[in-house]
């Protein structure tokens, strides 16, 4: 079997999915192929740029382009992370690269991928990708690098498909596929497929083009498909061993782990966690913390990423007592925990570097009908104990709720000014209501992201509080404040929250 990883996502870490499957497979000795297509064909975007000529007068593309590797090597180099406009600069730069190497109405990033004519919410657009492969810009690279793997003797395929920005590649790579192997086994799975089959008005419009839909954790499942029956709960380390631990856009190996699938908390309105009705299933600590400590060791990791939607009080508590032998960094719930001056300066001896905080409000009657289960004043108080501690907080801020207005918003703002040196970085987000939340029968509601697969509904705002409205207090509001400003200045282009432990530790 070949597992395949998608272009486009960040390529600043191995794809934790696809390590996942792998160690499943090895666990039942079953012979696959892992395949981080991503990176590779950003690499192949990169080598093939190498033959552009550019005018002389478009000076900003020109050094660019020279200046390519320069700066894929930058990215890689640790003292880079010690000065944040040379960074700004290798990332800009390496960017606008990429992008200026498409053109037929693609737009190409390090972290996105978009089509004028083609949309991922539309499944015909989908398949039109499928019937279509060469006309794909990566089409080149994955033609020989698919057809060799197949001819190689494996009988099936999975993809993981995870974000939009994968899934017009996905089906590009899946239809070449399709037309050159009719026989072959193809598996589609990943978070952006666990999504469309979690609406309950899901119908299936990829029969013939995809054998097996995976919702959810896609270990068991696959494992099924292959033809291991009646399996008993099982633990499953994953495998990162196949893949190109030292190509990716980082100073060192960032080794992401899920501890957990789904939310522990899973109450908050209109979160898609709790909209799509995913249970939580965590694994238990000590056997995260072994796996943590033995793939560290393998992979001599500069760093681990926990991707749990919030990680577990029980874990914490487990890092606390049990430090990590690297640093660490993920999300983490708003709660007294960390109020504790004593327990956070234990987490940063554990190699915490940064806590990931959805904060979403600084209002507390908004946070209640939200039912974050977050105090106000708490929060306050973990952002002034994180800081003591020496550990980072990024926030993360929601506009735009029902609950909310614009008197609201401003109180956000000045939560935000108030605690401008405890907050290290921001991420501003525009509210967007799940389709298939059970809130969304609340509210008159009408279509804003045209397509059968869209994951998201815009509505009536019960307190006039628009789209429009929002988008302009935080423009010309909420962003140009200076302390906000200067928050947000800090924040790492195009990578964020996965490179900003990064500059936490270099301030460390």
């Amino acid at each position: 079997m070949i597992l395949i990883y998608p272009p486009v996502a960040k390529p600043c870490e191995p794809p934790a999915g696809l390590a996942k499957l792998s160690g499943a497979l090895n666990q039942h000795k079953i012979r696959h192929e892992v395949l981080d297509a991503n990176l590779e064909a950003l690499l192949y975007v990169m080598n093939s740029l190498r033959l552009q000529t550019v005018s002389p007068a478009d000076k900003w593309t020109a050094r660019a382009f020279r200046n390519l590797f320069r700066n894929y090597a930058s990215l890689k180099d640790w003292r880079t992370y010690s000065h944040l406009d040379r960074y700004k600069r290798s990332v800009i730069d390496m960017n606008h690269a990429i992008e200026m190497s498409v053109d037929n109405g693609v737009f190409l990033g390090l972290a996105d991928f978009h089509h004028q004519e083609l949309s991922p919410l539309r499944s015909n657009d989908l398949i039109r990708a499928a019937e279509n492969p060469e006309h794909n810009p990566f089409y080149p690279y994955f033609r020989k690098r698919l057809l060799e793997l197949v001819q190689k003797g494996n009988s099936s395929v999975g993809f993981s498909l995870n974000y939009l920005s994968q899934a017009l590649c996905t089906f590009a790579m899946a239809g070449l596929l399709r037309k050159e192997f009719p026989g072959l086994t193809i598996v589609l799975g990943g978070g952006l497929v666990t999504s469309w089959m979690r609406n309950p008005d899901w119908k299936n419009p990829f029969k013939g083009l995809v054998d097996f839909l995976v919702a959810g954790p896609g270990e068991y499942r696959l494992l099924s498909i292959l033809g291991i029956k009646g399996i008993q709960e099982e633990h499953f380390t994953p495998c990162y061993g196949s893949l190109p631990l030292n190509d990716y856009l980082s100073p060192g190996l960032i080794l992401p782990y899920s501890a957990s699938n789904g939310c522990y908390w899973n109450k908050c309105s209109f979160c898609p966690e709790k909209a799509e009705d995913n249970p939580y299933i965590p694994t238990p600590v000590d056997k995260v913390t072994n796996d943590i400590n033995i793939l560290t060791t393998k992979t001599n990791s500069l760093m681990v990423h926990l991707l749990d939607n919030s990680i577990s009080t029980a874990l914490l508590k487990r890092l606390a007592d049990n430090p990590l032998n690297v640093p660490w960094y993920g999300f983490a719930r708003i709660s007294n925990l960390l109020t504790d001056t004593d327990f956070c300066m234990a987490l940063k001896k554990s190699g915490c570097v940064m806590l990931k905080l959805g904060l979403e409000s600084g209002y507390q009657g908004v946070l209640d009908q939200m039912q974050k289960g977050i105090n106000i004043e708490t929060a306050s108080l973990v952002l002034k104990t994180l800081r003591k501690a020496g550990i980072a907080a990024y926030v993360y801020l929601l506009f735009g709720t029902p609950a909310e207005t614009l008197t609201e918003a401003r109180e956000t703002l000045e939560f935000v000014i108030k605690h401008k040196d405890e907050i290290n970085f921001l991420n501003l987000a525009l509210f967007n209501m799940p389709v298939c939340g059970t809130e969304a029968g609340k509210f008159e509601t009408r279509s804003f992201y045209e397509g059968d697969l869209s994951l998201y509904t815009d509505f009536l705002h019960p307190k006039g509080w628009d789209r429009k409205k929002v988008r302009q207090f935080i423009d010309n509001e909420f962003k140009k404040n200076k302390a906000v400003s200067e928050i947000l200045k800090k924040d790492p282009p195009i990578f964020t929250s996965n490179h900003a432990p990064l500059f936490a530790m270099k301030q460390g």
